[in-house]
């Protein structure tokens, strides 16, 4: 079962050239999406109160809905935390 966690925030990306190329993204905004993946449920996609105002201002409040319990992430604490809403989630989870 795929989890998936998102946040939003400022990222350095780099290309990395070996026998194929990769693209690699670092900062702490990795690092909160991380935590989020780790800490969400199987076949959700867990996202930080910052994505979750960044839909609500973009006019899409109606696809989160809080969790009611707070995430403990490593390094960060406490976080309230959203889901975001699929036609597999219901509005009740």
């Amino acid at each position: 079962r795929i989890r998936i966690g998102l946040h939003s925030g400022p990222v350095t990306a780099g290309v990395l050239r070996g026998e194929r190329s990769r693209f690699q993204l670092f900062g702490d905004t990795v690092n909160t999406a991380a935590r989020l993946e780790s800490s969400s449920s199987g076949d959700k996609i867990q996202v930080s109160k910052e994505t979750a105002e960044s839909l609500t201002n973009a006019g899409k409040e109606h696809w989160t809905v809080a969790r009611e319990d707070k995430v403990h992430a490593k390094g960060k604490g406490e976080l309230q935390t959203f889901w975001l809403l699929t036609e597999r989630i219901e509005r009740n989870t």
